[in-house]
């Protein structure tokens, strides 16, 4: 029975500091080399989900040229696909094309330019600067990619 004691008092002692150093380094070498990929990943999250918000606003423009035979004014807007103009021309044939208008994955809301400059018209985000022009996340994502 005496030699049991001094074996059961080492398995209840724990880890050493040396181990648990051992254990931070690994957590360490390991969040270097996933953080900055999980990092980059947002920004093409918040991308894509610009070009579907994009995508939609197109859609939700065409179905409203095809009831009223235009596009709405500049004047008008985006509004025009979630409340009908009171501006002229005033659509003959108006209905809800949206529920709401989103805003961009920055939280800024989405540019319109009838005439366009890259098309008939434009729907576009100016990226995370919110800024025209740019590279990498601050590119402008619009109607025309």
């Amino acid at each position: 029975m005496k030699y049991l004691k001094p074996f059961r008092q080492r398995v209840q002692r724990g880890f050493t500091l040396i181990e648990l150093m051992v254990v931070l380094v690994i957590i360490g070498v390991l969040a270097a080399l996933i953080v900055p990929n999980v990092l980059d990943r947002a920004d093409d999250a918040r991308a894509t989900a610009a070009r579907t918000d994009v995508n939609n606003l197109m859609q939700a423009l065409k179905l409203y040229k095809l009831d009223n035979q235009r596009y709405p004014t500049a004047e008008q807007g985006l509004q025009a696909l979630i409340a009908k103009p009171t501006s002229g021309p005033i659509p003959s044939n108006w209905k809800p094309y949206l529920e709401k208008l989103p805003n961009d994955p920055w939280g800024r809301p989405y540019q319109y330019l009838n005439p366009g400059v890259k098309g008939e018209i434009d729907v576009m985000s100016f990226g995370a600067d919110g800024q025209s022009g740019g590279e990498g996340k601050n590119a402008d994502i619009g109607s025309w990619q």
